[in-house]
């Protein structure tokens, strides 16, 4: 199934052509470097910067894949979650596309995407795999652990109050003068730091059982680390504690992330798990995939993570794969799929 997907949800103009779980084309345009300056990203910049792009992005999707139109046998799109002009892009160009060659358009929960990525160009198929699966998703926008029964079907086991890991990661990074998107640029100075040159304390420390996670107390604990020094230090952060404070910052994070996903884990009897999906942005750092795959070992299952860095970030392939997996296990009908009115923006789209 040949199917074109769109993603304008943030600041990446992404277009892709997929056959069933087989990404032929992935083409993703950032924004990032526009939004710098402005230490994060400006709604209006996205949605003109994405109106400029978007032919070109699925133009070249559709040439680099050596795919036509009439070929394609759906289209998909984002819908949500997400900025809710920069999401109108992209609906109104896959709405326009539907229906000028009279195409399926289906529409896409985001963070659903990110959920099931790692099934792109991947061994792992829904029929050979055990369910229920355990995924992750960790983003700029979203901390979400759940139980995956099968497609469509998601019980959250966790999910953040307030900052979402990525967003934290982010601004963590602009305190210390690390620029935007600062996450990336954090993990490399946390691989020459070290962890436990601060102290910094562990969100809810004792209350996984609340099933959350939350990282603004975080972020204030770290702010005033950083101003508490400067005050006796006029010197400070020399590089080296820029370093120290990274990976202090990185560390206390994931420890918090890690200690609630293990409560989750321990708290489900039956059956056992042996799959355990990881998606979003923040899928892309090593350290976080280190700490997954030595819980696995603990608990008996394997961590599969999307083939590509470019599959962790936002990205349309993602979309299309969500897409075909979609109709092909639950059972969708694509004439249901022809009434493009029904198709709408939803920027705070919930996974169920």
């Amino acid at each position: 199934m040949k199917i074109l997907s769109i993603d304008t949800s943030c600041d990446e103009t992404a277009a892709a052509v997929t056959d069933g779980t087989k990404i032929l084309c992935n083409i993703v345009w950032s924004q990032a470097s526009l939004h710098a300056k402005f230490g994060g990203v400006m709604p209006s910049l996205a949605q003109r910067m994405h109106q400029e792009r978007i032919d070109w992005v699925i133009k070249r999707a559709m040439t680099n894949a050596k795919c036509q139109m009439i070929n394609l046998d759906a289209i998909a799109v984002t819908i949500g979650p997400g900025l809710s002009i920069a999401l109108g892009v992209g609906i109104n160009k896959a709405k326009e596309l539907a229906e000028k060659y009279t195409k399926p358009l289906i529409p896409i929960n985001h963070v659903e995407a990110h959920l099931l990525s790692p099934f792109a160009n991947s061994k792992l198929q829904i029929a050979n795999a055990k369910l229920p699966m355990l995924g992750l998703v960790v983003s700029g926008g979203n901390t979400l652990f759940v139980r995956i029964n099968k497609i469509g079907d998601y019980e959250i086991l966790a999910q953040t109050v307030d900052d979402a890991l990525g967003e934290a990661l982010d601004k963590s990074a602009r305190m210390l003068g690390l620029g935007y998107p600062g996450g990336a640029i954090l993990e490399k100075m946390a691989r020459l730091g070290n962890p436990k040159k601060f102290t910094l304390p562990i969100p809810l420390v004792g209350q996984e059982k609340r099933q959350i996670f939350s990282y603004s107390g975080l972020k204030t604990s770290f702010y005033r680390l950083i101003e508490s020094n400067k005050l006796r230090d006029k010197n400070f952060p020399s590089k080296q504690d820029v370093y120290d404070l990274s990976a202090t910052f990185q560390n206390v994070a994931f420890k918090h992330l890690l200690r609630v996903i293990e409560y989750r884990v321990l708290s489900i009897k039956s059956p056992k798990i042996t799959s355990f999906l990881l998606g979003g942005g923040v899928s892309a750092n090593i350290e976080i995939r280190k700490r997954l795959r030595r819980l696995g070992r603990k608990f008996g299952f394997n961590l599969h993570i999307p083939y590509s860095n470019k599959l962790c970030g936002d990205n349309a392939a993602m979309i299309g794969v969500a897409a075909y997996l979609k109709i092909k296990y639950e059972k969708l009908n694509l004439d249901g799929f022809m009434d493009y009115n029904k198709i709408d923006r939803n920027p705070r789209l919930k996974l169920n």
